[in-house]
């Protein structure tokens, strides 16, 4: 299949899925993420053992696009259930992927970019990585994402994350147990390689089966909890301060709040 958005490639029983918007930061695109969920089911079909993630130039995915953003505003009730749910299917697709995953971040990975890089089984960074769950600055809420945060970390550093909406760097992503190593940037995709190689080394079999318990494990509660992020994630921009972050963020100004 041709991708527009994104690269997908295969060596010797790896496939390499590359974000492929540098000149925009590799942002998430109603397009990229079509490209995201085709390509995934095309690999989750192929021979490859093992996937790698990873961006084109120097970012790794910096969050929605900019005109997707505003696009949000003019939004039915309708789209933006459906929206929700079409994230929803491409985070829970890439949690519960039945081949061992592996991002190699590169640069920053915000909003729903931290989603992609942290939901993979490994995630090794470059020291220049940035993350954050940054929907609370714009008036948004982060209700998919927590879903899989609060499985990640302790609550704590959880409600911190989320409710501040900061930037944290690979360091301290480390230090919570979000990222597996911090890997130079020159040797990134090296090291991804070689995990690769060191993981292709077990049975292909008891990879997938151990996958398998790992969903079955966590389904019932996942279940349970996206629905009712699915309704919150919609419910949200229906707000006059989702609107206000929106518009104040692309207008690059500070927001006006009103609480409502």
């Amino acid at each position: 299949m041709m991708f527009t958005t994104i690269q997908l490639a295969y060596e010797d029983g790896v496939a390499i899925l590359t974000l492929n918007r540098p000149e925009k930061r590799n942002a998430i695109s109603f397009e990229l993420i079509d490209d995201l969920l085709h390509a995934l089911d095309e690999v989750a079909k192929s021979d490859a053992i093992v996937l790698i993630v990873t961006g084109a130039g120097k970012a790794f995915c910096s969050g929605m696009d900019l005109e997707n953003l505003k696009s949000l505003l003019g939004r039915t009730p309708e789209q933006n259930l459906q929206d929700s749910e079409t994230m929803v299917r491409l985070f829970r697709t890439l949690y519960e992927f039945p081949k061992v995953t592996i991002a190699a971040v590169n640069g920053p990975a915000i909003a729903g970019g931290t989603g992609l890089a942290l939901l993979c089984d490994f995630t090794l960074a470059a020291p220049g990585a940035k993350f954050g769950y940054t929907e609370v600055r714009i008036g948004f809420v982060p209700a998919i994402v927590s879903t899989f945060l609060l499985r990640q970390v302790g609550e704590k550093q959880a409600r911190d994350l989320l409710l501040t909406g900061r930037i944290f760097d690979a360091g301290e992503a480390h230090q919570m147990g979000l990222i597996n190593e911090i890997v130079p940037a020159d040797t990134l995709m090296n090291r991804a390689r070689t995990l690769a190689a060191q993981l292709k080394e077990n049975s292909a079999a008891s990879l997938r089966a151990t996958k398998q318990l790992l969903t079955d494990h966590s389904r019932a509660e996942l279940d349970a909890q996206i629905g009712a992020a699915v309704r919150e994630n919609a419910a949200i921009r229906r707000t006059a301060d989702f609107r206000e972050g929106i518009t104040s963020f692309l207008e690059k100004r500070k927001p006006v709040w009103t609480g409502k």
